[in-house]
C-alpha cells in the first residue's frame, strides 16, 4: 500500500461504510438502468472493489476495476457511469464524517483524510501528479500530508 497507513483508522472506516457505499452505488445504477437485477450486480460488483480499496489492497482493486469496466461496456454503459457512482459515494461518506463524528475531532480528521487519500487512489495515474500522499504519524496516531 503506497503512502497511507492509517490501517485502523481505514479498518474501521470499512466496517460501518459498506452499506452506505452499496446503497449509494444502487441509487446511481437505478438512475441510469430499469433493470433492478442489474443494479444489484453492478453495485456489488463495484462495492467490492470499494472495499479493496479501502483495505488498501490496490491489485485487487484494479482487477476488480478492470471486471466492472468490462460488465459496463457489455451494458453499453460508459466508465462515466462508475466514475459517478464513486463521486455520489465519496460526497455520501465526507456528509456522513462530517454529521456523524463532529463530537470527536480527531477521529472525524482521520476519516476526512482518508476520504481524501480514497479519491486519490480513485483518480487516473494521469491525475495523480502533485497529489498529496498521507501517511500515518506514529507520534500522533493520524496521517499526516507529505508531498
Amino acid at each position: 500500500m503506497q503512502g497511507f497507513t492509517a490501517a485502523d483508522d481505514l479498518s474501521g472506516m470499512l466496517e460501518w461504510s459498506e452499506p452506505v457505499i452499496f446503497d449509494c452505488l444502487c441509487d446511481c445504477y437505478r438512475d441510469h438502468l430499469g433493470e433492478e437485477a442489474l443494479v444489484g450486480t453492478l453495485a456489488h460488483q463495484q462495492c467490492r472493489a470499494w472495499r479493496a480499496l479501502i483495505a488498501g489492497d490496490m491489485g485487487k482493486f484494479q482487477a476488480l476495476r478492470r471486471e466492472l469496466a468490462a460488465v459496463l461496456e457489455r451494458r453499453r454503459l460508459t466508465a462515466g457511469c462508475a466514475a459517478e457512482a464513486d463521486a455520489r459515494t465519496l460526497t455520501e461518506l465526507s456528509e456522513i464524517v462530517g454529521a456523524r463524528f463532529q463530537r470527536c475531532a480527531r477521529l472525524a480528521r482521520t476519516y476526512r483524510l482518508a476520504l481524501v487519500e480514497l479519491a486519490r487512489r480513485l483518480a487516473p495515474p494521469s491525475a495523480r501528479v502533485g497529489l498529496p500522499v498521507f501517511q500515518s504519524s506514529p507520534r500522533q496516531g493520524f496521517p499526516r500530508i507529505s508531498r
